[in-house]
């Protein structure tokens, strides 16, 4: 299953009049990141960043002067996603942007059956919120000290760790890590077999039973007679 993990930036809030400036994205397949990431800045035309969004991610207008138009990088983009399935924090805004950009280009919209909103996944897990990608961070011992303002792809790293962690990624990858350490991988890398080595001890440990606990012991299997199971099995000395 191939997913991707994105996020965007705006010049403000409404996708009306308001543009895509940046998206970020990174490949998960099967849960596991591939290493393929996806970062473009995008010119937004005549709309200008709005102040309250430039304190967000600290984009300026000066910044997007010399970047592409959404048109000319819209080819990258859904190359990049694919039939791969969309899943950001709070998809409603992020989808609500992207489908914008694609109807101005005569383009169909990303259908919301290929949308993941880890946000309600997260509102599901944890009714008591709160979660933010921050506070989803702090809740699963994800390292985010080093973002100071919004970014598409740092948002976008952050996320892929937290929704790994909600899906419970990383005892997949225990598991997956264990097989492959024991020379089991299938070659198709589809299903592995984990081999046990069974060790047997060079001596038996020594019995912990009284003599008064085994003679009761031995006194309590002759009373349950030849079809009780424990009398096929010896009791060491």
């Amino acid at each position: 299953m191939r997913e991707i993990i994105f996020d965007t930036e705006t010049t403000g809030l409404d996708n009306r009049i308001d543009r895509v400036i940046e998206i970020g994205g990174i490949e998960l397949l099967n849960h596991f990141p591939t290493g393929r990431t996806l970062h473009l800045y995008v010119n937004p035309g005549d709309q200008k960043v709005h102040p309250d969004a430039l304190a967000v991610h600290g984009i300026t207008d000066d910044f997007l002067k010399d970047k592409p138009p959404f048109s000319a990088v819209v080819d990258q983009i859904l190359e990049f996603f694919g039939d791969g399935r969309w899943i950001a924090h709070n998809a409603t805004f992020d989808m609500g942007f992207i489908n914008a950009e694609l109807a101005r280009l005569g383009l169909p919209p990303i259908l919301p059956e290929r949308v993941t909103d880890t946000l309600s996944l997260a509102r599901r897990k944890n009714p008591m919120g709160p979660n933010s990608l921050d506070a989803l961070c702090r809740r699963y011992g994800i390292d985010n000290s080093h973002r100071t303002k919004h970014g598409a792809l740092l948002d976008s790293e952050l996320l892929a760790e937290v929704y790994i962690e909600m899906i419970g990624g990383r005892q997949a990858a225990l598991g997956l890590g264990m097989a492959q350490s024991n020379g089991a991988a299938s070659n198709d890398g589809d299903s592995a077999d984990i081999l046990i080595e069974i060790i047997e001890r060079p001596r038996l440990l020594t019995s912990r039973l009284s003599q008064v606990e085994a003679e009761a012991h031995d006194a309590l299997i002759a009373k349950l007679g030849t079809k009780g199971i424990w009398s096929k099995y010896d009791r060491p000395n």
